[in-house]
């Protein structure tokens, strides 16, 4: 912690000691301030070190920190979602590792716990012990828990020994990595083949990362050169050079549009290599990343539903994402991703083994929903179509009429997009799981247990209405927190609220139509 805690911070104090240095002129005096920075660094990072304990005590988590105030965290272990564990390069090197905790808590992406800097041993041997609760509830006896030692120890920083809590102090349960029943072995839904990097660029994540990276430089120029006492003129100067060779230019963004396929294959390998989905003793366990390994635990009983994502390209190509939907799980986006892009039936495949399939077909829509379609990707583009036609005969100019010849063009690609849309809605039920998909440049299809579901939302506005239609909106508590089928005729919507839950709407219902 000592080495990983300034090295961290190195980012931060890049700007004061360069600074202080420039300040200075360079003299022996501003380097002894910058060494006294860095020192200053180190002692801090000593100082949080001896002062950080945890220790689980009885049903519960205490995390303490005295650095200037005292202060004590307590975090139930009923409370707890799921244990990360990641291990950054230079921890890998030290063979140490950073243990968060999630507990859902306002279901936003904060942790509520984190222990950087255990060793890799301690990570794992401390997440049994975090998930061992859950087990416990599912009737598996005390002693069968991951160790059965009754040792008490307060840990401090990566430190694993342990010392016996002093008088008056509550007993505090010291966990093993095993226990001395058997655990059920591990269950391996899937591991990613290395040949499926090549997939990587397909969902566009990654495409833009030369030109992020080329807008990220320019800016650090701009940032640096009035720290380094350069001036904009000088950066100015060396754009516009640039801007008076349209040649160079051009082969410089020809370069980036040739690297984006080859850093979306990289960027993909660096967060999902040997990405494997396993499940093991009631957690869906994923576990991916090549600089960065993490591991992601999900309880499997808090787990509702699977979400499937296809942009445009990964359809074309047969490719799609998975993220898990579960109850009380903060930055739901990262720790519930089932799956990378790979091909769909195998997406399909592990989603329904992991999770659970749905055994119906979608239900197509009506037809007035193809004209809502149809209505709502080409009429905007007409209405600026005809804006820019009475500025262009008015003012003459030609570049009204290239804009009224863009809008009709984007209009005409307006239809196949509106007939997409149209052909992506759906909805179904099966008597235990309901599924509803919408969505064109991004498809994606929800499917949840109907025991997830909380509440509905029948929803119209004045056009729905004209077409007979209405958004059905299933209220889960879980994921994104609702889930919508848009655009069902108005007797089907009521229909499939009714075929989910028949108890629920019969007060509210009057000849078939909502109250």
């Amino acid at each position: 912690m000592l080495l990983t805690d300034p090295i961290r911070m190195l980012p931060s104090l890049i700007l004061p000691l360069a600074g202080v240095l420039f300040i200075g002129g360079f003299s022996p005096g501003s380097f002894l301030w910058a060494a006294f920075g860095i020192a200053g660094s180190v002692i801090y990072s000593a100082i949080r070190w001896a002062t950080f304990t945890y220790q689980v005590v009885g049903d519960r988590l205490e995390l303490t920190r005295a650095l200037i105030s005292r202060s004590v965290r307590t975090i139930p272990l009923e409370r707890i979602r799921g244990v990360d564990v990641s291990t950054p390069p230079l921890h890998r090197l030290l063979d140490i590792a950073v243990l968060r905790i999630d507990t859902g808590a306002g279901g936003n992406d904060k942790q509520e716990g984190e222990l950087d800097g255990v060793t890799a041993a301690e990570a794992e041997r401390l997440k049994a012990v975090l998930l061992w609760h859950a087990r416990a509830r599912a009737g598996v006896p005390a002693g069968s828990g991951p160790g059965a030692a009754g040792a008490a120890g307060t840990v401090r920083g990566a430190a694993e020994a342990g010392t016996a809590p002093g008088a008056g102090e509550p007993a505090v349960t010291h966990y093993g990595t095993r226990g001395a029943g058997t655990p059920a072995p591990d269950r391996v839904f899937i591991s990613v083949p290395r040949r499926w990097l090549v997939y990587g660029p397909l969902s566009g994540a990654y495409l833009l990362t030369p030109f992020a990276l080329v807008a990220g430089a320019v800016g650090a120029a701009f940032q640096w050169g009035g720290e380094l006492g350069l001036g904009e003129r000088i950066l100015w100067s060396a754009g516009e050079w640039l801007w008076d060779h349209p040649l160079l230019l051009a082969a410089a963004f020809a370069l980036l549009l040739l690297a984006m396929p080859v850093i979306g294959v990289v960027m993909y390998a660096v967060f999902n290599w040997d990405f494997t989905l396993r499940s093991r003793e009631g957690y869906l366990v994923a576990e991916r990343g090549l600089l960065t390994r993490r591991s992601v635990s999900l309880e499997r009983r808090r787990v509702r539903g699977f979400e499937l994502v296809e942009g445009l390209v990964e359809r074309r190509a047969g490719m799609a994402r998975t993220w898990a939907i579960v109850t009380g799980l903060g930055d739901s986006q990262t720790r519930g991703q089932l799956l990378p892009v790979v091909p769909l039936p195998a997406a399909l495949e592990v989603a329904g083994e992991a999770v659970g399939r749905i055994a119906a077909d979608l239900r197509r829509h009506p037809a007035a929903a193809r004209r809502r379609r149809l209505f709502r990707a080409i009429s905007p583009w007409l209405v600026a179509a005809a804006g820019g036609l009475v500025a262009a005969v008015t003012e003459g100019s030609g570049f009204w009429w290239a804009l009224v010849a863009a809008a009709l063009l984007l209009a005409a690609l307006g239809v196949p997009l509106g007939l997409d849309r149209y052909r992506s809605l759906g909805h179904a039920y099966d008597g235990s799981r309901l599924s509803v998909r919408s969505g064109s440049l991004r498809r994606s299809q929800a499917v949840v247990e109907r025991r997830a579901v909380v509440g509905w939302t029948l929803s119209q506005t004045w056009f729905q209405r004209r077409a007979g239609l209405l958004t059905v909106t299933a209220g889960v508590g879980a994921g994104t927190g609702g889930y919508a089928a848009v655009d069902v005729g108005a007797a089907a919507g009521v229909d499939f609220v009714a075929e989910v839950t028949p108890d629920w709407l019969a007060p509210f219902v009057d000849g078939g139509t909502p109250a």
